[in-house]
């Protein structure tokens, strides 16, 4: 259903059984698949891709031009996955030439109020982001995290699957898989093991988990410290990941524990 109201571009592609509700409006690239809702007063513009049976609520503005100086107009994308709901005031920007031209959106993702994701961002699958989380540009979020309250992501930075940041912190400094980070300057406090508890990790795999970041982390030499992981911790499932998170982008900072 399509309200009257609604303004949708001629050149738009709106599938079969998509409900646009009253005051929205829907420009000419916009391609929305079958079973997403758009509830009221929602702005959709640029070259953006939204999959199927999404959630969009009213007030939120998606696909407008990057807030980035250098940006002049080149063409540019934004590609939302399915199964997400975004609550009112979510706005995402498309990508920049500077970050390969796209923003991405995976799947299964709560955007809560006033969230804003920046250009270049790849959130990938199962994310929630709290009310009033700030995503700066070309951040990699990736699957199962939980980002909190009013946080601020700076640029650049990452934060690894089943990772927890708690509310009010500022992210400066790349969070690894299943860590725990908070802090007014974002701090490594341990790992999220309500996450992993509840994504039924073994309790075997916890332990191991757990005395890999004991010896990764006892000190400020993190990556020296990987040389002191026995075999069978380096090839655990888990601390692989931890391990190649660390290792993919050797420039980028690690949010370390306090005082190490």
């Amino acid at each position: 259903m399509i309200h009257k109201s609604a303004i949708i571009d001629d050149n738009a592609k709106i599938s079969e059984n998509v409900e646009i509700g009253p005051f929205s409006i829907i420009g000419p690239e916009v391609e929305i698949e079958s079973g997403t809702v758009l509830h009221s007063h929602i702005n959709i513009y640029g070259n953006t891709k939204i999959g199927k049976n999404n959630e969009i609520y009213p007030h939120c503005s998606i696909g407008t031009p990057p807030q980035d100086l250098k940006y002049k107009g080149e063409k540019n994308s934004l590609v939302i996955g399915n199964n997400n709901k975004l609550r009112e005031y979510v706005n995402i920007n498309p990508g920049t030439e500077q970050g390969g031209g796209i923003t991405k959106i995976g799947d299964n993702n709560l955007f809560m109020v006033y969230c804003h994701v920046a250009h270049d961002c790849l959130i990938s699958n199962n994310i929630v982001l709290a009310n009033n989380v700030q995503v700066g540009g070309h951040v990699t979020i990736q699957n199962n995290a939980i980002v909190g309250g009013s946080c601020a992501i700076h640029q650049f930075s990452r934060i690894g699957e089943y990772a927890m940041v708690g509310g009010m912190t500022g992210v400066l400094s790349d969070v690894i898989p299943f860590g725990l980070s908070m802090g007014n300057r974002n701090n490594l406090m341990g790992l999220n093991l309500i996450g992993l508890r509840r994504s039924k990790v073994s309790n075997a795999n916890i332990k191991k988990i757990q005395l890999a970041y004991e010896i990764i982390f006892k000190n400020q030499s993190f990556r020296e410290n990987i040389e002191f992981l026995n075999n069978d911790l380096k090839n655990n499932e888990f601390v692989k990941k931890i391990l190649n998170f660390i290792n993919s982008d050797k420039k980028r900072p690690i949010s370390l524990p306090p005082n190490k």
